[in-house]
């Protein structure tokens, strides 16, 4: 009778045993890259310098738009930035289809009652983050970066005039024609390239110190490493 109870005691603890694992086998969940604060001149300062190289880009290494952040709303990532950016929201249709609304393009400080007449602009364009470093990227990291939802300065919803004159181009050779627009501007494309561990041209670098320690002093950088 007693062997009986201890052999039931031994498998009883035996079977008791193992629930105990799971605790601390448990994978635990990685926590989120943490934002980052910087003035102007630290974020240069951060910024990897490089020759830039274009070979072999053609914008279709980027795919986009995709089907954005909400698989279920049928709005694609250009017009999930609209409905994001809207200072007055637009009507939504079948399909997604975008009429009225307001937009304030802070490129050029122009307000804009028309959805079609308006860019998506990637702050740092897909040629510029092709040349620099992201030539060497997976398909599927490209794809995230032209379609980047998760910082709200990685695309701007702008005048399609202003973005078309901008292009391809870096601080270097274009700016903001708004001048209040500048310091904003060269903030959030510091804050994208430090996003995406993009690197910077010399002269881009040159350009991006002398507003850092003149006009744009005080303008602080605020991003969050991309997964």
């Amino acid at each position: 009778m007693i062997k009986n109870m201890v052999r039931g005691i031994a498998v009883l603890s035996l079977a008791l045993t193992p629930l105990a694992l799971p605790h601390t086998a448990l994978a635990v969940p990685k926590a989120p890259a943490a934002a980052e604060v910087l003035t102007l001149v630290e974020a240069v300062e951060q910024l990897p310098v490089a020759d830039e190289v274009r070979d072999g880009y053609t914008r279709d290494k980027f795919k986009h738009w995709n089907s954005g952040l909400d698989l279920t709303d049928g709005c694609n990532t250009r017009n999930e930035v609209l409905l994001a950016e809207a200072i007055e929201a637009p009507t939504v249709g079948t399909g997604c289809k975008l009429s009225g609304g307001l937009w304030r393009s802070y490129y050029d400080e122009q307000l804009v009652d028309d959805p079609g007449k308006l860019d998506i602009d990637h702050m740092v364009p897909l040629a510029e983050a092709w040349d620099s470093g992201a030539s060497a990227w997976t398909a599927k990291r490209r794809e995230a970066y032209a379609n980047d939802q998760d910082a709200s300065t990685s695309l701007v919803a702008v005048t399609a005039r202003s973005n078309r004159q901008k292009a391809d181009q870096d601080p270097q050779t274009w700016l903001p024609p708004a001048p209040e627009a500048v310091c904003r501007y060269l903030s959030e494309w510091a804050g994208t390239k430090l996003r995406w561990s993009l690197s910077a041209d010399a002269g881009e670098i040159d350009t991006l110190k002398t507003y850092a320690v003149g006009p744009c002093e005080n303008t602080v950088v605020h991003y969050n490493p991309a997964p």
